[in-house]
Parts: C-alpha cells; structure tokens; sequence
C-alpha cells in the first residue's frame, strides 16, 4: 500500500500534458481578455475602412 502512494507520487506521465492544459488555458485567457479591450479600436477601424471601400467604389451608404 505504501509503495503504490509512494509511486503515484513520483510517476510524472500525465504532468507534462496538465501543464501543456493549464498554458492553453492561460493563453485563451489572454486571447479573449485581448480582444474584449481592443473591441471598440477594432469596431471602429473596420467601420472606417467600410466606409472607404464604399465610397470608393461608389456603393457608400452615405448619400
């Protein structure tokens, strides 16, 4: 009984992919967290660049 905790205890098979787990789960953190900031920015940016391509092609919505 002893060996067996003792051997779960110093078994490293599955640690690297919980670790590999944890990083993807702290990045998609980050990613997410990332583009709720910069969402209005980029809302707007793509909004002008409509609105560029529209008036260049002379299919704007504006009159």
């Amino acid at each position: 009984m002893l060996t067996m905790a003792k051997r779960l205890l110093v078994e490293e098979k599955g640690q690297g992919m919980a670790e590999y787990g944890l990083i993807l789960a702290l990045v998609a953190l980050v990613v997410v967290a990332g583009l709720t900031v910069l969402s209005g920015g980029l809302n707007g940016l793509f909004d002008r660049v409509n609105g560029q391509l529209g008036t260049a092609t002379g299919s704007g919505s504006s009159p």
